[in-house]
């Protein structure tokens, strides 16, 4: 007998075969050249445009815009590419309803922005597409520079010092690089295999090394990576969880978030993946969020995030949080686990309800349960394992405004650093910012 979305317990096959794809599919389809013509001619083309200011790699967007309005999509994507390498990914997973488009003009005054990130992908695609690459290598420095992490802060880095002319050795861990853009975000926001093809478009530079399966600390030491390099970058994110600190955490079917949307990003069978019938997802970031909404697009009968704090203190938008409610998710805010009840696997989850003052977050003495076969941890990550060489700042890598960590000749950004704030495009800023850098202390005289 096949599963159904009521089968009791943790079961693959919820659905029909069509429904997984139609589910994953592209959350947010591309423009087509007209309707980007269209988008593009709401721009005000503004003078010191808010929009720039707001994005975290300064992408000159009025610029671009005009591009693409002027019917050449491929100097768009230049202009993109010239602050941002990653402005595809970053064109659909950025928060541009957080930054760009929220300070637009149009939004400010009508309540309805620019299509900046839209625009942004319509141009970046138009040139991936053609399998073309913007950009050539400097003359050969004759320097070496090791990155470690192949997620967006360190592609950003190991492209622009290879575009500069050094030659990169790129190290990660896991099987594919690629990072939270291959493994942590939600699938329908990009399918098709887009963070892999992104990757292999960006390698196209030259004078990048690709080495993956090999962690710092198991397979390589800072001090070797030092002795045979002119320069080190540290991208390579977080890999702790943090714990629930609640009774019964460790029983069966309680999982950190991140693993579950890593596991459906590699999965070549959606249908395979075992999910619940009653999925509870704990935190208020966009982790909770993909982790919540794809559950329910899997086939679960009721997901609830449950969150500590009031919903306006929700570090996922509030584009994103109606995204989750629209899919059938409930979003219950002002609530802490206390203890997970169950008989070797998870049965229900026991919440406290909280009030959040001045002396910081207090339990209630009122708590409610929450019927629960799968239960998510989505409360943030932590760095893990690094050198003791390395100064630490709030559990991150300490680095000034250039990415210059304690060590000489060591840099670091995106989220194993200080000022890394979970987001692609941060990542990417870091990165290229520290890689700028690395190149004028490698060529100073």
């Amino acid at each position: 007998m096949s599963n159904s979305q009521l089968t009791p317990g943790v079961v693959p096959g919820r659905l029909p075969a069509e429904a997984y794809c139609r589910n994953f599919a592209d959350v947010d389809p591309p423009l087509d050249a007209h309707e980007a013509r269209v988008a593009a001619d709401r721009c005000y083309f503004c003078h010191d445009a808010p929009c720039v200011t707001a994005c975290p790699t300064s992408i000159d967007i009025p610029l671009f815009i005009r591009q693409i309005a002027t019917g050449t999509p491929e100097a768009a994507a230049r202009t993109i590419f010239t602050q941002n390498i990653l402005g595809g990914m970053c064109a659909r997973v950025c928060p541009t309803e957080q930054l760009c488009e929220e300070v637009c003009v149009r939004e400010v005054a009508e309540g309805k922005p620019v299509e900046i990130a839209r625009l942004q992908r319509h141009a970046t695609d138009t040139l991936m597409a053609k399998n073309l690459h913007p950009f050539t290598r400097a003359p050969a420095t004759g320097k070496r520079v090791a990155v470690v992490g192949a997620g967006p802060a360190g592609l950003a880095a190991a492209h622009r010092l290879a575009m500069l002319g050094h030659d990169v050795t790129l190290y990660d861990a896991r099987p594919k690089p690629g990072g939270l853009n291959e493994y942590g975000i939600a699938s329908y926001k990009a399918p098709g295999g887009f963070a892999q093809a992104e990757v292999d478009w960006l390698l196209m530079i030259g004078g990048i090394t690709l080495k993956t399966g090999v962690a710092l600390g198991r397979d390589i030491t800072l001090e070797s990576l030092r002795a045979d390099h002119d320069a080190v970058f540290l991208g390579m994110g977080l890999s702790g969880v943090n714990a629930l600190r609640a009774e019964g955490e460790d029983r069966e079917h309680v999982h950190p978030a991140v693993d579950f949307i890593a596991a459906l990003r590699q999965a070549e069978d959606l249908a395979s993946l075992p999910v619940g019938r009653d999925v509870v997802v704990i935190g208020g970031g966009m982790t909770a969020i993909d982790a919540a909404v794809q559950s329910k697009l899997l086939g679960a009968e009721t997901v609830t995030i449950v969150y500590r704090r009031g919903q306006e203190k929700m570090s996922a938008s509030r584009h994103e949080q109606d995204h989750a409610t629209s899919h059938g998710v409930r979003i219950v805010c002002n609530a802490a686990p206390v203890k997970v009840h169950g008989n070797g696997a998870v049965r229900e989850v026991e919440f406290a309800y909280t009030e959040d003052g001045p002396a910081g977050l207090k339990l209630l003495p009122e708590t409610f349960r929450l019927k629960a076969d799968q239960l998510f941890k989505a409360i943030g990550q932590t760095l893990g394992e690094v050198p003791e060489a390395l100064a630490l700042e709030g559990g991150k890598i300490a680095v000034d405004a250039a990415g210059r960590t304690s060590l000489s000749g060591v840099w670091a950004g995106g989220d194993c650093a200080t000022g890394g704030e979970d987001l692609t495009v941060t990542a990417v800023a870091q990165g290229r910012d520290a890689a700028i850098d690395i190149h004028a202390a490698l060529t100073q005289p």
